[in-house]
């Protein structure tokens, strides 16, 4: 699973290289990025966090106890249902686009022929809503039979088949189809979605599942699904309208060469670098850590959920703060290397590597915050990060409006909002945890966190020297960017490692055994 998701992450980096080479910091690009982001909400609504949670484990619940042909009806009510919510929800996005467009970004209007192609590409995009939560079914269904390769490759197979179609629909037949090329990416979106969802089938039909139509809305278990799923929508919701806030304010920034055209695909393209951090370790440890800490609540064994939580936390600090560190020293250099050329210029680079300086300062909270929430899971509390998650809408709002009205940042205001919401949830809910549970050896992580930031610091002072020369010696271009990461990534690791171990950070030998013991297991089976 930790590989399918880096070749998620890769995949998906390498379609928004493409995007950023085409289209550059553009008008097209700005109207495709709030296009595509209104019905990809559902992603979190149901793709990673509300279905999943609410519908998983009872489906597993019936498997074990009551049999296939019932799990296979509970199965079947629910693609019902989504067919028909999802459905209409479809629908009604599609009629209410230009409404859309004018709440989540107004100052669309203000560019002639901007707000019209993003009712368009939405209209056209708003399908991969519905897709996207049949995905996120055959998934689960397929992960409670202990099948867990197919369905974790299936946002691989997405972002494969959006390029792929998108390319032959708008630069190969787009001519013939009438069809402009920005509009050829958004239907492969569309069929890049169906191909997410299809990819997963034929492992549902080989472990014996046929999905038929059923509507039964007084079904004990569909409607226990929907009410365990109402907190996890309001709470993944909050995060979905912090970040389409702060793209209504990106929209209406006019930066100084770029205009109206930028901002938003600035933030949009900095963000995507701290997802591939938050996948393999938040997603991660968290995925890793509901398992052990639900088998001591059901045990009764509270010190040993506090023990589980506390060094998962540490875990997550050790491998995020020093990334957070590197993000924002080689930020620019990164970005140089994978998006510079074509219509993505320097300047393009400067801006979006400023944006990632920004979201870096908040990426061991945003990290450790899912460690924290899958403790309230444990706990049976869905509602208490519901309600800190609603409570951040009225800080992002805040942070962000201050930022843009007091300050000189610009979108990058908008990035250090969302970092200010990642650092008040985490810290709210850690200390909601810790009273509820009678502590979580915060003292044992304040010293090791305060250890792990001083090796950071030096890291990044050694990275920074490095970058430095590489960049007096060579200049700032893209094949520079190359050598110096090159360089420089293998002697920050390098630094951070031998700091952390003469200051003697506890959770290193945590992480050193964990990388070290496959590599034994697998000596030990190759050994004659």
């Amino acid at each position: 699973m930790s590989a399918a998701v880096a070749s998620s992450r890769v995949t998906g980096l390498v379609r928004e290289i493409l995007l950023a080479r085409l289209f550059g910091a553009s008008m097209d690009f700005d109207a495709f990025g709030l296009g595509f982001r209104l019905p990809n909400l559902t992603r979190d609504l149901f793709a990673e966090g509300a279905l999943s949670s609410a519908f998983v484990p009872l489906f597993t619940e019936y498997l074990t106890t009551r049999g296939k042909q019932e799990a296979q009806r509970l199965a079947s009510l629910v693609m019902t249902a989504i067919l028909i919510v999802i459905g209409a929800l479809c629908i009604a996005g599609v009629a209410l686009a230009p409404q859309l467009v004018d709440l989540f970004a107004s100052g669309y209007a203000l560019v002639p022929g901007k707000r019209e192609l993003a009712i368009e590409l939405t209209r056209i995009m708003f399908p991969f809503l519905l897709l996207v939560a049949l995905a996120a079914q055959s998934m689960g269904m397929l992960n409670a039979c202990n099948q867990f390769g197919v369905p974790a490759l299936a946002s691989t197979m997405f972002n494969l088949g959006s390029v792929s179609f998108g390319l032959l629909l708008g630069f190969v037949l787009g001519p013939a189809l009438h069809l402009t090329k920005i509009e050829g990416m958004a239907w492969g979106v569309v069929l890049g979605g169906a191909l997410q969802f299809i990819w997963q089938i034929p492992s549902v039909l080989r472990q014996g599942f046929r999905l038929r139509l059923a509507l039964d809305f007084s079904d004990a278990g569909l409607r226990h699904i929907m009410r365990m799923m109402g907190p996890a929508i309001l709470g993944s919701a909050a995060v979905q309208i912090n970040v389409l806030v702060n793209t209504n304010f990106a929209s209406s920034i006019a930066d100084p060469i770029r205009g109206l055209n930028g901002p938003v695909s600035w933030l949009g393209w900095a963000f995507r670098f701290m997802q591939f951090p938050l996948g393999l370790f938040g997603v991660a440890i968290a995925s890793a850590t509901l398992p052990a800490i639900s088998r001591s609540i059901a045990s009764g064994d509270h010190e040993d959920f506090r023990q589980t939580v506390a060094r998962s936390i540490g875990f997550v600090f050790l491998l995020t703060v020093p990334s957070s560190i590197g993000l924002i020293v080689l930020g620019r250099s990164i970005v140089a290397a994978i998006y510079q050329g074509g219509l993505f210029d320097s300047y393009d680079t400067r801006q979006t590597a400023l944006a990632l300086a920004c979201y870096a300062f908040g990426l061991a909270a945003y990290a450790a915050l899912k460690v924290v929430t899958q403790a309230f899971y444990a706990l049976k509390d869905s509602r208490t990060p519901m309600y800190v998650s609603l409570a951040s809408i009225a800080i992002n709002f805040g942070v962000a409006w201050g930022a843009l009205h007091y300050t000189a940042l610009g979108h990058a205001g908008l990035a250090l909002s969302t970092s200010a919401v990642a650092l008040f949830n985490f810290s709210v809910l850690f200390w909601l945890l810790r009273n509820r549970i009678g502590g979580i050896y915060g003292r044992h992580l304040a010293s090791s966190t305060g250890r792990m930031s001083l090796a950071a610091l030096a890291m990044g002072a050694a990275v920074f020297l490095l970058n430095s020369i590489i960049e007096l010696q060579f200049g700032a271009g893209r094949m520079a960017s190359l050598l110096s990461l090159a360089i420089c990534i293998p002697a920050g690791v390098s630094v951070f490692y031998f700091v952390t171990r003469t200051l003697q950070v506890p959770e290193l030998a945590m992480a050193s055994n964990a990388l070290a013991g496959p590599l034994r297991r697998l000596g030990a089976r190759v050994r004659p």
